[in-house]
């Protein structure tokens, strides 16, 4: 594609200096003569914020899907609207009884962030416990994913009380299939037909179909399991070594609520290895918190009319992960809501807390070389089907720090080339910017 560089930013080279002006031109070239990056479509921008200007763009007002980089406006509306610790759960003692509802906090028993306060809470309660269970709005699966995909770890259930991240991890151990929690263990269907070892769970089910002769030593998969009221409560019940009883009671107001872990390190683990599960609950639990419903659909009509509807383009989304094809967002509107960020946290030793750095560790450890030992981008990756992108910031040689977008769409075969050449345009304005 040839780019026409006097056209299509005449306005920036007239504003910029001699030098600026040459280094967008060079940019430009970049673009033009990339094979790869001309055998698909693709949209690029790139934004100083200091100057609060537009550098260079290509197809920055098209609209792509956005896989992850979907993470960023959950990161952005979780930092606003969310407390310092996520609420665990909330309750009301009533005589003998202690009454306890969910508020879609991710992190109860979560093999990575699991905190121990909700558990020990309930544990040590001199009370008869009982859950009293509340409506989610939405289904457990959000508009725009694949069905297809139900059996996978990257796409658990979303709902109220999640329990183990709502999912159940099968091992190998002493030759024999074991699941953890052991509860689901009573659903295991063993059969000795597959050479290899092959795991599933019925779609409308818990029933796992475990088909293999023999099992490797280390083997262990994790499958989401079909959540339901009862299935929460016999276990919890299990994990606790103690009755619940599940009851149909609403909540009444001034209940009391638990908190559970740092908001911080959540965000982190949902943006670094790109966690869909947490970006659905913490979208969840924003909603609980904002209008007293869990209605993401609400949360996200509510975040257009204060916030998206001041970008440059308007945005479309239908989850807070990213698994939605449905989800629909240009180059200038993830530099928007990037810029919003970093104009939130006004740290950007916080604000680089939350990105993958390149060479270091979430999505672009290993993908970016380092400068002189250190990393010179922070950016969240996404890719879904034909669909690969990258939006974040890049810290130049000459000490800026600058806002990109680059977003990738309807290529065939392995993405591995689509983010090389990422890798490379991003590595270039590093150097010369």
């Amino acid at each position: 594609m040839k780019l026409k560089v006097p056209f299509l930013f005449s306005l920036f080279l007239l504003l910029a200096g001699n030098s600026v002006a040459q280094n967008l031109e060079a940019l430009a070239r970049q673009f033009e003569s990339s094979s790869t990056l001309n055998s698909y479509f693709y949209g690029f921008s790139l934004y100083d914020p200091e100057l609060q200007q537009t550098l260079f763009e290509v197809n920055g007002d098209k609209y792509f899907t956005p896989a992850s980089n979907t993470k960023v406006y959950t990161l952005y509306t979780s930092l606003l609207h969310l407390p310092d610790s996520l609420i665990g759960l909330e309750y009301i003692e009533k005589g003998d009884s202690l009454i306890f509802y969910g508020t879609g906090d991710p992190t109860f028993l979560h093999s990575k962030l699991g905190n121990e306060r909700v558990l020990e809470f309930l544990k040590n309660s001199d009370k008869k416990l009982f859950y009293a269970s509340q409506k989610a709005e939405e289904p457990h699966y959000r508009a725009g994913w694949a069905i297809d995909d139900y059996a996978y770890a990257y796409q658990p259930n979303i709902t109220v009380f999640p329990i183990y991240g709502n999912l159940v991890t099968l091992s190998a151990r002493g030759g024999k299939l074991t699941a953890n929690p052991a509860y689901f263990e009573q659903f295991i269907k063993r059969q000795m037909e597959a050479s290899n070892v092959k795991i599933n769970r019925e779609l409308e089910s818990n029933e796992i179909l475990a088909d293999y002769r023999a099992l490797p030593r280390n083997f262990s998969k994790s499958i989401p399991f079909l959540y339901s009221d009862e299935v929460f409560v016999n276990l919890l019940s299990d994990t606790l070594g103690r009755s619940v009883e599940l009851i149909a009671r609403e909540k009444p107001a001034g209940a009391d609520r638990l908190y559970s872990t740092a908001l911080k390190p959540v965000l982190r683990e949902m943006m670094l290895p790109s966690d869909n599960f947490l970006a659905e609950q913490l979208a969840m639990q924003v909603a609980y918190e904002k209008f007293g419903a869990f209605d993401t659909r609400e949360l996200q009509e509510y975040m257009q009319e204060n916030y998206y509807k001041h970008y440059r383009t308007k945005v479309q989304f239908r989850d807070a992960s990213g698994l939605s094809v449905y989800n629909k967002v240009t180059p200038r509107a993830m530099v928007d809501v990037l810029d919003a960020i970093r104009n939130l946290l006004d740290d950007e030793k916080e604000l680089f807390y939350y990105f993958p750095a390149g060479g270091i560790d979430g999505t672009l450890k290993g993908v970016y070389p380092l400068d002189n030992g250190r990393p010179f981008v922070w950016a969240k990756t996404g890719t879904i089907h034909a669909a690969h992108a990258q939006s974040g910031y890049i810290k130049t040689r000459s000490g800026r720090t600058l806002i990109f977008s680059f977003l990738n769409a309807n290529y065939l075969g392995s993405s591995v080339p689509v983010r090389n050449e990422m890798v490379r345009i991003v590595s270039y304005i590093h150097q010369n910017f």
